[in-house]
């Protein structure tokens, strides 16, 4: 990304950079008002503003007068193509310093970026993979020329090519759940590198496929024993929705809770059943570990919830203290807001589902379109 007074190209990991590091931006988002309103790119220095591709044909007056001048200027829209033809025309019209979003938000959707977490035991290190324009979090535990991911993208590529910068052999790949907001990457990325999978038996009862049992009581050990990986039967988001408690002092929590919020309970329609589960879990289970464990979701709602570096944890008595949706203390209270009035689900949250369980192949152009949109896997997330 080098800026000139015409036309530039900026790549998702660019723009990354940019919400991390707090660099003014101002955008123009091209796409219809209401995939703009659904999901947006987010920053603690961004400006944005929304116009319609089709209201700029006739020119681009209305926006530059918008625009204010001197700013770095990123056009985005779903694809590329219009993004770039209207950035065109920005600098035709003696705009400088323009850029627009190479991939569009498909590319922004997918771009994984790597942050370090800690280091483990006998010199094992924790990575954080964080999807910044989905709100999605993968992890990978490294011990002693071994690797375990956690709850994979379908990105695997990233996974596998990090794993070779880092000389070590991904040896097992562990979804917490059956995922619903986005399709997993954790068979296809055992396929690839021989590993074995892991999924909850209780939410495996309709998979097409084999694999390894994660549940409490079967430790998996990276590194020839010296990373243990704890599961903790934890469910309320999924019936068989786990729990790990990394080296004894993480505990990745899945879509149970996050930062600022709580798991929901109905994305396979049984909120009912479930939402006693999930009470159990945060106020009972989750109580009993210890509080110096530090939090890791699978995803987070809110630019504001990064914190340095990109990072996305919390203290579990932090996260006691601040989070509202664990100081819920009426159990009819905490029914109704974990059942009525929640954020849309997700995007094809169904298909995916079937996806995850094997059932629905879908091509890579249909797995982007299923992905498209937050994750709204949180209850306070709007």
């Amino acid at each position: 990304m080098e800026a000139s007074t015409g036309l530039n190209t900026m790549t998702a990991k660019d723009l990354t950079r940019i919400v991390l590091d707090k660099e003014p931006l101002f955008i123009l988002d091209v796409r219809n008002e209401s995939d703009f309103i659904d999901w947006k790119i987010e920053g603690a220095s961004i400006d944005i503003l929304n116009i319609p591709y089709f209201d700029l044909l006739d020119g681009v007056d209305e926006a530059m007068e918008k625009i204010p001048a001197g700013h770095k200027l990123l056009v985005v829209c779903a694809k590329e193509g219009s993004s770039k033809f209207i950035a065109e025309q920005m600098v035709e019209a003696g705009r400088t310093n323009v850029y627009y979003l190479e991939g569009g938000m498909k590319s922004w959707s997918e771009h994984l970026e790597p942050v370090k977490i800690g280091d483990l035991k006998d010199g094992g290190s924790l990575y954080q993979f964080v999807r910044f324009g989905k709100g999605c979090l993968s992890y990978m535990v490294i011990s002693n020329g071994e690797a375990a991911v956690i709850d994979t993208l379908r990105m695997t590529d990233v996974f596998v090519r990090f794993a070779a910068e880092q000389g070590v052999q991904i040896r097992h790949a562990l979804d917490t759940h059956l995922h619903a907001d986005h399709i997993s990457g954790g068979r296809k990325l055992a396929e690839e590198t021989g590993a074995r999978y892991w999924l909850p038996p209780k939410d495996a009862d309709e998979v097409t496929f084999s694999y390894e049992k994660l549940e409490e009581g079967r430790d998996i050990a990276v590194g020839n024993t010296l990373i243990r990986i704890q599961p903790i039967y934890s469910p309320g988001h999924t019936i068989g929705s786990t729990s790990l408690i990394i080296d004894d002092h993480y505990l990745m929590t899945g879509d149970l809770l996050f930062i600022e919020s709580i798991g929901r309970p109905d994305l396979a329609g049984k909120a009912g059943d479930w939402v006693g589960d999930l009470r159990e879990t945060l106020y009972k289970r989750y109580r009993g570990l210890s509080q110096e464990l530090i939090v890791l979701p699978a995803h987070f709602g809110k630019v504001a919830e990064l914190g340095e570096g990109g990072r996305v944890m919390a203290k579990l008595s932090d996260l006691y203290r601040s989070n509202p949706g664990l100081r819920i203390q009426d159990e009819d209270t905490f029914r109704r807001t974990v059942t009525e009035n929640l954020p849309p689900q997700p995007n094809a949250y169904q298909e995916i589902r079937l996806t995850n369980m094997g059932k629905l192949t879908p091509n890579e152009d249909e797995q982007r379109d299923m992905e498209i949109g937050p994750n709204r896997c949180a209850v306070h997330d709007r």
